[in-house]
C-alpha cells in the first residue's frame, strides 16, 4: 500500500522527536529532584540546560499543531448511517413497550445488525447490566430525559462474576459498549456504588463503558463515584453531558471531545477528574474539554498521569476552588512529567489561576489550543450530525 506525503513526514517527525525527547529524558531524569531542571554534562563535555528542554518542548509543539491538520491515522474513515430503519420501545410496563429491559432489546437484533436501530426507553428506573456486542452496530439508545430514564447498577471491580473471579474495573460497568456507532440521547447511566473510603481496594466501579470507534452523547448523565466513565478507546463525543465521580471520574485511552459538559466531584477528600491512558507518542488519543464546568466537593486534580504520554487538554473551561492548584499528578512517576501534555486555554474560575500549576503543564498559547477546539479533533465531521 502506498504511504501518503502527509504521513511519511509525520513519521520522519515522530523519529526525530523520540530521538530528541529520549535523549532530554535520560539527561533529565538521572538529576530531578524538587522540579528544578539543572544542567548536566553531556559525553562531549558540553553543558546542558534550560534551553535543550525549551527547545525539545518547542519541537513537541511543532508536531501537535502538525499532527492536528492531519486525519487521525489510527483510525478509520468513519462512514455512519443516522437515520433509523426502524424504532424499539422499552417500558416497565409491558402493555407500553415492545420490551420491559433495555438488554432484551439489544438481544432481539440480528447477531450482525448493519442498520441503525433507535431503542426508545421510556420513563423508569431500569435496574439491569446492559452489553452491546461488537458486531451489532448502529444502536440508539434515546431516554425521556436525564432525569426520567435511568438505568442503574452496582457492581464493583471486587464483584465476583459468572466464574467465581472478581469483575475488575472492566467488567463493573452498569452499561458497555463493544460496538461502532452508538449514540445516546437523554439518560442517565448509573452505578451505585457509594464512595470508597480512602485508600479502598476494589471499589472501582464503572457506570459507563464505551470500548468502540464513534460514538456520541448528547444530554447524558453518568454517575458513579470511583471511575465512572471508562473512556476506553476509539473516537468519542459528549455535549452537553453531566459526569460526577470521586476518583479518576473519566478515565481511558479513547480521543474524546468533551463540549458543553458539566464534571461534578464528589471526592470526600482528594480526587481527580481525569485519568488519560495514552502510552506512547504515536497514538492519537487525548480528551478535551472545552466549554465545560468543573464543581463539586473535596480537592480535585484536573488529572493524574495514567499513561506516561497521557494527554488533556481544558479549554475555555469553568473551575471552581476546589482544583488544586498544582493542577495535575505525575503518578508517581517524574519521568512522566517530559512526556505528558497537559493544557490550559483561556479557562476562568478560582481553580482555573495558572500560577501554582506544575511547571510540566502548559498555558496554550492560540495556535497550539486550536487542534483541540472543534469537532476535527475526533474527526466529528466524518459521523457526528448535531
Amino acid at each position: 500500500m502506498a504511504i501518503s506525503n502527509s504521513h511519511y513526514i509525520l513519521c520522519v517527525t515522530i523519529a526525530i522527536l523520540v530521538i530528541v525527547v529520549q535523549n532530554s529524558r535520560s539527561a533529565y531524569s538521572r538529576h530531578h529532584d524538587d522540579g528544578t531542571r539543572k544542567g548536566i554534562r553531556l559525553r562531549n563535555g558540553l553543558l546542558s540546560n534550560m534551553s535543550r528542554i525549551e527547545f525539545s518542548e518547542e519541537q513537541f509543539m511543532k508536531w501537535v499543531n502538525f499532527v492536528g491538520n492531519l486525519n487521525h491515522s489510527m483510525f478509520k474513515a468513519a462512514k455512519n448511517k443516522l437515520f433509523a430503519s426502524y424504532t424499539l420501545h422499552v417500558d416497565n410496563n409491558p402493555a407500553l413497550g415492545d420490551f420491559t429491559s433495555i438488554q432484551d432489546a439489544i438481544d432481539s437484533l440480528p447477531s450482525i445488525n448493519l442498520v441503525r436501530v433507535l431503542i426508545k426507553v421510556h420513563a423508569g428506573l431500569y435496574t439491569e447490566k446492559v452489553s452491546i456486542p461488537q458486531l451489532k452496530w448502529f444502536i440508539t439508545i434515546e431516554g425521556a430525559g436525564a432525569d426520567k430514564t435511568i438505568v442503574q447498577y452496582g457492581d464493583t471491580a471486587q464483584t465476583p462474576g459468572s466464574n467465581g473471579r472478581p469483575l475488575g474495573t472492566y467488567g463493573s460497568a452498569t452499561f458497555a459498549v463493544n460496538s461502532p456507532y452508538f449514540i445516546a440521547k437523554n439518560i442517565t447511566f448509573k452505578n451505585t456504588t457509594p464512595v470508597p473510603a480512602p485508600g479502598a481496594i476494589g471499589k472501582q466501579a464503572v457506570a459507563f463503558r464505551i470500548s468502540a470507534d464513534t460514538a456520541a452523547f448528547y444530554g447524558c448523565s453518568f454517575l458513579g463515584a470511583q471511575d465512572t466513565l471508562y473512556d476506553h478507546m476509539g473516537r468519542h463525543y459528549y455535549k452537553d453531558c453531566y459526569i460526577e465521580g470521586s476518583v479518576d471520574f473519566i478515565f481511558g485511552n479513547a480521543l474524546s471531545l468533551f463540549e458543553g459538559c458539566h464534571v461534578h466531584a464528589i471526592a470526600q477528600n482528594m480526587g481527580a477528574v481525569t485519568a488519560q491512558g495514552r502510552s506512547s507518542m504515536l497514538e492519537d488519543t487525548g480528551f478535551s474539554f472545552v466549554n465545560c464546568k468543573v464543581t463539586g466537593s473535596g480537592a480535585l486534580y484536573l488529572g493524574r498521569a495514567w499513561g506516561p504520554f497521557s494527554r488533556v487538554v481544558f479549554a475555555y473551561t469553568y473551575m471552581d476552588n476546589i482544583i488544586i492548584p498544582k493542577g495535575w499528578y505525575n503518578w508517581g512517576d517524574p519521568n512522566r512529567e517530559l512526556t505528558v501534555f497537559y493544557g490550559q486555554y483561556k479557562c476562568t474560575g478560582a481553580g482555573a489561576s495558572f500560577a501554582g500549576r506544575v511547571s510540566w503543564s502548559r498555558e496554550l498559547t492560540d495556535d497550539e489550543a486550536k487542534p483541540f477546539l472543534s469537532l476535527s479533533f475526533v474527526d466529528g465531521t466524518e459521523w457526528i450530525n448535531l
